[in-house]
């Protein structure tokens, strides 16, 4: 019995001694939540990532809350670096910005990511994408470096070259006498998607798979049919092009995972994977080809999840399915490092399910798109609502993860809708949302494909980034095919 007692002061000392982990936060761009070979894709080619994923405890449901912009990458990413959700903020407007930026970035008040693991006693470094985050946020680390411009990081071959770059110089050159706090904001696999012909070697576009819930054209109006990522590719969305664009998705995404690697290399040959704690994860997926879109302009869960893996000192191997949000992150990990946690936000800490004192944490999310579009996901059910037309979707996720079946006319699920269409309606008084789920005259849901003058018109307001072929700075000239 004394040598127990004695083994176990021990470890109790042990654990109080043990230095801080450092910590790595990856967090990729358009990255769909299950595009990565061990998380299920047969096709891709990451065996950095799988490594990470392999002994980590991974996230199933793990939703960016959406989006009041069409780059939805960058309430995203606000409101992961603040733990707020974007409602929260819809009225600031930053000192010297025009009326359009209302809304669109977080305030600096507050509590915020790298406040309070500077707070913890980390040193603070940030690499990542221009433009998508709060500057008053971001200026809070120690350092701060952007891709000069997001679009060439894109274009020439090795994406996250230059990001992995940076971080390799820092581990390298910086002292050990505090922990360190890494965040790397990528830019990939974001269009435009240009990898080297070493990675689209990998893939043969004639062999890429469809997605499971291809469709050509989607069956409605969402709201966001002629937005810009929509009009990258012609309608209807041809079987060739959405394979091609899935061969330049994959070769991105293992051109990145390569990059990845580089930094794992280093962070193992200096000692330091052992005593850190590293995150993936990425602001939301994207469509191609699902549902007959291609951007993340929606609520389906191709768009609206993102990959979400733990992995470090005190992470067990797991999986769950609980309801995660990505504004959790960042409470998270404070809970994780013994940081203090960050009061009056939204996000909530899922360390207890890490651990496997909670097997869930919330009932139901809430998801948003604009004023286009609500959500509700709860344990089994996804229903969206469409105000603008109308229209509600009910999707029952385990008998159909792909959402290709509407049950919302389903006599035996109208109970079940008005209870979910409720409780959307609680957790948006909640968060402050008050976007009314019905209109006085909705519109017609039917969409027809453009004509090409109409293309050229609507079009003409989208700057589109440089890419390949049609994909070229301006409005998309695609030919529109006739169904």
């Amino acid at each position: 019995m004394k040598s127990l007692l004695f083994f176990c002061l021990l470890l109790l000392c042990g654990l109080a001694s043990a230095a801080p982990p450092n910590v790595l936060f990856l967090f990729a761009d358009d990255m769909r939540s299950d595009s990565l070979g061990a998380l299920g894709d047969p096709v891709v080619k990451t065996p950095n990532l799988d490594g990470l994923v392999q002994r980590g405890f991974i996230f199933t449901n793990a939703y960016n809350l959406g989006g009041n912009s069409p780059a939805v990458c960058m309430p995203s990413r606000n409101m992961m670096m603040s733990g707020r959700a974007y409602t929260r903020w819809k009225d600031y407007l930053p000192v010297g910005a025009p009326e359009a930026r209302r809304g669109k970035m977080s305030p600096g008040d507050g509590p915020n990511f790298p406040l309070s693991m500077k707070d913890a006693g980390y040193e603070t470094w940030h690499f990542g994408k221009k433009g998508n985050s709060a500057n008053l946020i971001q200026a809070k680390f120690d350092h701060v470096h952007y891709l000069e411009q997001d679009h060439m990081d894109r274009q020439h071959g090795e994406p996250g070259r230059e990001i992995i770059d940076g971080a390799i110089q820092f581990v390298s050159q910086r002292s050990d006498t505090k922990p360190f706090f890494m965040y790397l904001g990528f830019s990939n696999p974001h269009d435009p998607r240009v990898a080297a012909q070493s990675y689209r070697d990998l893939y043969v576009e004639a062999q890429m798979p469809l997605p499971r819930n291809y469709l050509p054209v989607h069956p409605f109006d969402n709201g966001e049919m002629m937005v810009r990522d929509e009009m990258i590719s012609p309608w209807p969305r041809s079987q060739i092009e959405i394979r091609r664009t899935w061969r330049d998705y994959y070769a991105t995404i293992t051109g990145l995972d390569a990059q990845i690697g580089r930094l794992m290399k280093v962070l193992q040959e200096r000692g330091l994977m052992e005593n850190t704690l590293i995150l993936f994860s990425a602001d939301q997926g994207i469509a191609i080809g699902s549902h007959g879109l291609l951007g993340k302009q929606n609520l389906y869960d191709h768009s609206a999840k993102a990959p979400l893996v733990v992995a470090g000192p005190g992470i067990p191997k797991g999986k769950s399915a609980a309801l995660v949000h990505l504004l959790d992150i960042y409470p998270t990990v404070c809970d994780l490092v013994g940081a203090n946690q960050p009061a009056g936000i939204d996000g909530i800490s899922f360390k207890p399910v890490i651990l496997g004192k909670n097997k869930t944490m919330r009932e139901a999310l809430l998801l948003t798109y604009m004023d286009k579009q609500r959500g509700l996901r709860d344990v089994r059910y996804k229903l969206i609502r469409y105000p603008q037309t109308g229209v509600t979707q009910l999707f029952d996720l385990e008998s159909d993860p792909l959402e290709m079946q509407d049950l919302s006319l389903q006599p035996e699920l109208q109970e079940r809708k008005q209870t979910m269409l409720k409780k959307m309606a609680e957790l948006q008084a909640k968060l402050g949302d008050d976007l009314p789920l019905e209109v006085a005259h909705p519109r017609s849901p039917s969409w027809k494909i453009p004509t090409p003058d109409e293309i050229k018109i609507l079009s003409s307001k989208w700057k589109m980034e440089a890419s390949h072929g049609h994909r070229a700075g301006g409005p998309p000239p695609f030919p529109v095919q006739k169904h």
